[in-house]
Formats: structure tokens, C-alpha cells, sequence
């Protein structure tokens, strides 16, 4: 019975993340989601590839929150020198 493992996988990782504070997991339940089903069809490593998936998730999810404050800075940038220029 190779579903046994798969659920004790699953519930753990459940557990875990659940104790997880939810800032914590941007990006990794779909990570680990997609990289654990990735995992059992390659091979029935589910787990390996929830893990690996929910790194990269993880990596992912941190470079756009970047992404987006470098744009959201770059527009106050731009509108407090619209501001300057119709100041003077």
C-alpha cells in the first residue's frame, strides 16, 4: 500500500504548514502543491518534490514581492518630482 506514505507525507506537511505563519508561505503551498504532484508522477517522489517546489516557490514569490516595491518606489520617485517641477 503505497498511499499510506503519500497521506502521512501529506498530513505532515499540513501540519507544518498550518503551524507556519502565513507571511512565511508566500509562494510555497502552491510550490509545494504542484512540485509534490510533479514528484509522484516522476516517480512516486511526492515528497521530494513538494519540498523542492515549495523552495522554489518560495525564491519566486520573494523576487516579484521585490519586483513590485522597486515599481511602487520608482512611482512615488516619479510623482514627488512631477510635484517638485510644479512647484517652482
Amino acid at each position: 500500500m503505497k498511499a499510506r506514505p503519500i497521506r502521512i507525507a501529506l498530513v505532515a506537511t499540513t501540519l507544518v504548514f498550518g503551524a507556519a505563519g502565513t507571511a512565511n508561505a508566500a509562494g510555497c503551498i502552491k510550490g509545494a502543491v504542484v512540485g509534490g504532484v510533479a514528484g509522484h508522477y516522476a516517480g512516486h517522489h511526492a515528497v521530494v518534490g513538494a519540498v523542492g517546489g515549495c523552495m522554489v516557490g518560495r525564491h519566486l514569490a520573494k523576487q516579484r514581492a521585490q519586483e513590485q516595491a522597486a515599481q511602487h518606489q520608482a512611482a512615488q520617485r516619479q510623482a514627488a518630482q512631477r510635484q517638485a517641477a510644479q512647484g517652482q
